[in-house]
């Protein structure tokens, strides 16, 4: 019987025998167990190098806890904004109106609160890294080619005036935040220099929800990374500015908080002086999606779709350095790495990148003597046995 799909139809696909279903099917979640889940003990017993896992939400960290995660390596705030909250940061950035910043960004707050609190509590008594939020502000910001649309139609259908002026007013002030290179442009630590009620906001809600966590008998261990810092003062002006909200958080709530506070290495520049950026880190990750980026001056997204495929084709590069670490930028890894104890013996580096979950990358990254590897909570079993194998080529 001839059966017809329409866009919008609901189907089901089982990925490992390609069968497809009509409708919903019920879902079943994966487990680790038998043969599979003893193979795994028996690597933990070999391997030298930690695995964590990047999450984003409570239940990220509970799945990325039930595969053997030993802490979340990173765990992206910008990625709380979205959905209903998106509102709240638009409030924000377009709205020079310092009043109702100061709502927007107290609304921020009370919803990281309640964030930080589920992701700390799905993993008590383990690491979680926070970054501080990273992304260009436009990202989150409407598309200005659909609000150009959008006036268009609005002209060809006779709207009133005043609703033109609106929206052309919102068009100017969303073009206003328009970067040439947005990977390059005033996003990461710069983000929170310029706007530092940002970094407040977010290091005050981390603080408070380990201190409640802390008061209710658990054990939180948050740790706080600043993102895409070049040059040292940028770290230490936004680590004093963690420590002075952390100190006024432990006061107030009448408990000692000890919270690290690391960067992420992610430019050339940063792993060729990190041992000037270790004076204040207590931490490393190494991000080398944007080191891979940085240090081949590709642009990920145009790339990949561009000309890799024929650049692989061609051999001119062996593999795509964005799936499977480059010596290039191992080397500078490596150098972060050694630089970075130089300037603080007691500095723990891992690696946060997609690389983390790559078995060729984890045995480059177990020979460089990093501390652990961090990779989405789905290829935690995959590193944990890879991380086994490279210690025992190592010996």
């Amino acid at each position: 019987t001839d059966i017809v799909i329409r866009e919008g139809d609901m189907i089901s696909i089982d990925g490992t025998t390609g069968i497809v279903v009509l409708g919903a099917v019920d879902l079943v979640m994966p487990e680790l167990t038998g043969d599979l889940d003893t193979i795994l003990e028996w690597a933990d017993e070999f391997r030298t190098l930690g695995v964590r896992a990047n999450a984003d939400n409570p239940e990220d960290a509970e799945l990325s806890r039930d595969f053997g995660a030993e802490g979340i390596g990173l765990c992206r705030t910008e990625h709380m904004f979205l959905g209903d909250r998106k509102q709240i940061i638009q409030t924000f950035i377009l709205n020079d109106d310092e009043l109702i910043r100061e709502k927007a960004v107290a609304d921020l707050y009370e919803a990281q609160v309640g964030d930080f609190y589920g992701m700390f509590k799905a993993m008590d008594g383990l690491p979680v890294i926070v970054r501080l939020l990273d992304p260009p502000l436009h990202e989150f910001l409407e598309s200005p080619r659909e609000l150009d649309v959008e006036i268009a139609k609005l002209e060809a259908a006779g709207a009133p005036s005043d609703a033109i002026a609106e929206k052309r007013a919102l068009l100017e002030k969303i073009d206003g935040f328009a970067e040439q290179n947005p990977m390059l442009g005033m996003r990461g630590c710069r983000l929170g220099i310029v706007y530092p009620i940002l970094p407040e906001m977010q290091v005050r809600a981390i603080a408070t929800a380990c201190a409640r966590l802390q008061k209710e008998g658990f054990a939180p261990k948050p740790e706080i990374m600043i993102p895409l810092v070049s040059v040292l003062p940028e770290l230490a002006k936004l680590r004093s500015v963690a420590e002075a909200v952390i100190a006024e958080v432990a006061a107030a709530e009448g408990v000692e908080l000890s919270i690290p506070v690391g960067t992420m290495i992610e430019l050339p520049r940063a792993a060729v002086t990190a041992n000037e950026i270790a004076t204040e880190a207590d931490f490393f990750s190494f991000g080398t999606n944007d080191l891979t980026q940085t240090t081949f001056g590709f642009s990920r997204d145009d790339v990949e779709g561009e000309f890799v495929p024929q650049y692989l084709n061609e051999h001119l590069l062996p593999y795509n350095p964005f799936a499977t670490i480059d010596p290039g930028v191992a080397k500078l890894v490596e150098m972060g790495v050694e630089l970075g104890h130089e300037g603080n013996p007691e500095i723990v580096c891992g690696v946060c990148g997609e690389h983390g979950g790559d078995p060729e990358s984890i045995h480059t990254f177990n020979r460089i003597g990093l501390n652990y590897v961090s990779c989405s909570p789905y290829r935690v079993p995959v590193a944990r046995l890879a991380a086994a194998q490279a210690a025992i080529k190592q010996r």
